[in-house]
């Protein structure tokens, strides 16, 4: 049966008499038959899930790569021409290869996961007059739903009853605090999610309070499913490494296709014969392929893993440990990230002063006795504060100055109470004092608290309230206000008795000022540094946030994002929606804080600057995270307070929440970089001294190295020290280096020409080595004993010199003794072991010659010694005079 669309008014903005009359139902709900109805014409209350693809799809994919494509035909062809064992080793690593990629896929299933998993799993609703349980994902449009103190909501609502219904949003909006809820219609159709105060979102949390409301819209046709919808279409991101990694391998096929061709036609040309000349192009492609590259890159990649886990940030994403290392932008969320996520009194206003909080002595001050009393925070037996965050944030703040909140209250207890209503803006407390009297506790908000008093309290002394009191304590709320301090008032009176009637009228009349609080959520103390050290690093960070425009601006300035007064860099969600993609996409780098944004704006920001040619991190921890996070160049989800849809759809997890973790987390992709770098440069300059030296010895009729020559150089002495390489410290200043940009490569930084001279040298070595074993011969007069001494001395230099080679790839321009020979313990034994397994292959009987090489005498290994050495001090004389050029261009 085809589903029925669901409607997509702006019921927020409508009478709910018209939503009762459009969803044909009322306060007593709908009756079980017509429900039965609905869910055939709507579907289940549930997130559509989407097919995922099998473990065997996934892994034929990882074969798509051009190179791979190559490097597999060389096999086949080797096999066919009976070199098995080449064709093996070539298919083992290409198998490796495309195992380990297996096992980077599917973030957007995971986070879809997720989202089914915080699911309401029942609801309570109205069925046939009565109120019954039933399973979330049972619930239709039209239902009459009702919500209490600690319920999850199972759909999106609209609400027609409100008893102090407060319901935490974070997940869903980025408001630190839980909103309270109003029935009255939102007269502006285009309000943002977080201002449509008469909706209940799914998933959010009930905090407070009671209320009714009809669904509106279930299960795709949620805020929530719309986030799910624009995680499953959101198209994968290719990170800066494997855009790296595909130029790299267009280059290397193009350049071995050209001179394999060349090769083989030039062969041919001298008479040689094609199945020779064919194996000996097969031999050059083989060389030419860094085959182990992508294995290496893998295990360099594994390695930085293991580092940032220990520094508490947790890659679920290989690649994404190098794309940290080229951010240029760092989008974070507010709540949680940059803050803590936890309400605390920041100022106090008593005795007609404000002073910080920490600074005031207010145990025996009458604020901080209303503060406890008209609080209906719960302590449980571990010290749990259990509530409201503005309430637990009041207890909190007692208990750091000392005072035993529990020991109070039981003192004096709760008698009565009048409720807290958002009409009103207020909630009082009666407690039973010892000496009989009866002490009424009323905390709310200033200007609605002020109109009940008539004292205040100065000292202990209870005075008039004049206009003068009025006006510095209103001038003191504007004050708290405009640094984004949310701020409640506290007020008292002692009678006799309790009232006949508790209601406001009988309570909340003729009382004393206490004073007043100005409570944040604070920024974390490490994040204001850590945004330094990344501006440092020519890092940007853009705070995003479902706060309003003052809170958001005030704390951006307090964290040094933006300036005092520099207003011009904070905009809404409101005011972006004005803005078409096209010109916000140029003028995105004037704006560095949005407040009141929707998942839709997130993503929005993070695409505008991704078209600027910025590398884009996004950190979040909520639901409304999950879309942007995995648009970005990377994702960045919390590990405490992250909601598993964020960490699913993240890259990256921080396991302590904290920003400054991040900055960790850039330092170590910066060196994975250009450890990486060092990788391509060994391995290419090797290769290319390979390929240099096969070519040029067939123009010359020279037969040297075979391709299990080659294989066995590239597998033993390239592959542990490249992957030893990707040990190496970092640069003492990678963090005052400015991002490498989104164009930039491996060949950036002057590494291109050292692959070229580099590889110019080893060719040119080798081939040396090879015309003095010809013509300096130990077995003069038996041309095979001839042709198998040189063979193997090319073979043991070629071999050596990669081994030796290692050693200056250290650093591109600095001397190999600035950096230090001996600090990478794992390299020094890297080296050690490939030059082990190199030895093995010529000194052992019976595996020389199924490697077709032979013993060599004394003289002929101190040649090959010696030829092999010298590429480090004429390296070293190179890299002297390219210091010296780089410092006369930079004057």
């Amino acid at each position: 049966m085809e589903r029925k669309e669901q409607l997509k008014e702006p019921f927020f903005a409508q009478d709910i008499s018209k939503v009762f009359q459009t969803f044909e139902t009322s306060e007593k709900g709908l009756t079980t038959a017509e429900a039965e109805k609905r869910i055939e014409s709507y579907g289940h209350n549930q997130l559509n899930e989407e097919k995922k693809k099998s473990i065997l799809v996934k892994f034929f994919e990882q074969f798509k790569d051009f190179m791979i494509l190559v490097l597999i035909a060389a096999a086949l062809i080797s096999a066919f021409f009976g070199d098995i064992a080449d064709a093996v080793i070539i298919l083992a690593v290409v198998i490796l290869n495309a195992v380990l990629g297996v096992f980077q896929e599917a973030k957007a299933e995971e986070a879809i996961d997720s989202l089914k998993k915080m699911s309401s799993p029942e609801a309570r609703v109205r069925r046939d007059g009565s109120v019954v349980h039933i399973k979330s994902e049972e619930l239709v449009p039209g239902d009459i739903v009702l919500l209490e103190a600690g319920d999850v909501v199972p759909a999106d609502m609209r609400l027609f009853e409100n008893a102090s219904l407060k319901i935490e949003e974070s997940a869903l909006t980025g408001e630190s605090v839980p909103v309270d809820k109003d029935i009255a219609v939102v007269t502006d159709e285009n309000a943002g999610v977080g201002d449509r105060k008469n909706m209940a979102f799914m998933n959010s949390n009930v905090t407070y309070g009671r209320g009714e409301g009809v669904i509106v819209g279930t299960g795709m046709a949620t805020e929530v499913g719309k986030i799910a919808e624009m995680l499953a279409s959101s198209e994968e991101t290719m990170t800066p490494l494997q855009r790296n990694l595909n130029r790299l391998g267009k280059y290397l096929t193009i350049a071995i296709i050209v001179i394999a061709v060349l090769m083989f036609i030039v062969g041919l040309t001298n008479g040689r014969d094609v199945v020779e000349m064919l194996l000996t192009s097969i031999s050059l492609a083989v060389a030419a392929i860094p085959e182990g590259l992508p294995a290496i890159v893998t295990i360099i990649l594994s390695l930085g893993t293991q580092k940032m886990a220990k520094r508490k940030a947790l890659v679920r994403n290989l690649p994404a440990v190098e794309t940290l290392g080229s951010t240029d932008i760092i989008c974070s969320d507010k709540t949680g990230t940059l803050t803590m996520n936890q309400m605390t009194v920041e100022k106090v206003y008593a005795n007609n002063q404000l002073q910080d909080a920490a600074d005031v002595e207010v145990k025996d001050l009458p604020v901080m006795k209303v503060m406890m009393y008209a609080n209906d925070t719960n302590i449980s037996g571990e010290g749990e504060l259990i509530g409201d965050p503005t309430e637990t944030a009041l207890i909190q703040y007692a208990l750091d100055k000392d005072i035993d909140v529990q020991a109070a209250l039981a003192k004096e207890p709760r008698e009565a109470e009048v409720p807290f209503e958002s009409e009103r803006k207020l909630m009082s407390t009666i407690h039973k004092m010892t000496d009989g009297m009866y002490f009424i506790a009323t905390k709310g908000a200033p200007d609605e608290l002020l109109k009940r008093c008539t004292k205040i309290d100065i000292n202990g002394e209870l005075q008039t309230l004049t206009d003068e009191d009025r006006k510095a304590i209103l001038d003191s709320n504007h004050d708290m206000a405009t640094q984004a301090l949310r701020v409640l008032a506290m007020a008292y009176k002692i009678v006799s008795a309790v009232p006949d009637e508790v209601n406001t009228n009988t309570v909340e009349t003729e009382l004393v000022y206490a004073g007043m609080v100005g409570m944040i959520d604070p920024e974390r103390e490490e994040a204001k540094d850590s945004i330094a050290v990344a501006k440092t690093a020519g890092i940007r960070s853009i705070m995003i946030t479902g706060d309003h425009k003052d809170t958001a601006s005030a704390i951006a300035q307090r964290l040094g994002i933006i300036e005092e007064g520099e207003t011009d860099a904070v905009i809404t969600g409101a005011e972006l929606d004005q803005i078409d993609d096209a010109t916000f996409a140029k003028t995105v780098k004037k704006y560095s804080v949005y407040a009141r944004v929707s998942p839709e704006h997130k993503v929005k920001i993070v695409k505008a600057w991704q078209k600027a040619g910025k590398i884009v991190a996004m950190t979040g921890d909520g639901v409304n995270d999950a879309p942007a996070l995995n648009t970005a160049d990377i994702g960045v989800g919390m590990g405490i307070t992250g909601t598993e849809v964020s960490k699913g759809a993240s890259d990256m997890v921080l396991a302590d929440d904290n920003f400054a973790t991040i900055v960790v987390a850039v330092e170590e992709g910066r060196k994975v970089f250009t450890n990486i770098q060092k990788a391509i440069q060994f391995l290419l300059s090797a290769n290319l001294g390979e390929v240099l030296t096969l070519f040029i010895a067939t123009l010359l009729g020279w037969s040297v190295l075979s391709p299990v020559h080659i294989l066995w150089i590239n597998l033993v002495t390239d592959t542990f020290p490249a992957i030893a390489l990707g040990l190496e410290p970092g640069e003492k200043d990678i963090m005052q280096e400015k991002p490498r940009g989104k164009e930039a490569t491996f060949f950036s930084n002057g590494v291109l020409p050292s692959i070229v001279y580099q590889g110019i040298l080893e060719g040119t070595i080798t081939l040396m080595v090879y015309w003095w074993a010809t013509h300096n011969p130990v077995h003069a007069g038996n041309e095979e004993l001839i042709h198998l001494d040189a063979l193997t001395m090319t073979f043991a230099t070629l071999g050596l010199l990669q081994l030796f080679h290692a050693f200056n790839v250290k650093s591109i321009e600095k001397s190999l003794f600035t950096v230090g020979l001996f600090k990478n313990k794992i390299f020094n034994l890297a080296i050690v072991t490939s030059g082990v397994l190199l030895g093995m292959v010529i000194l052992i009987p019976g595996l020389n010659s199924w490697f077709n090489v032979t013993t060599l005498n004394m003289e002929q290994w101190l040649i090959v010694l010696g030829a092999a050495f010298s590429i480090i001090p004429i390296v070293e004389i190179i890299k002297f005079f390219i210091r010296k050029f780089s410092k006369k261009n930079n004057k």
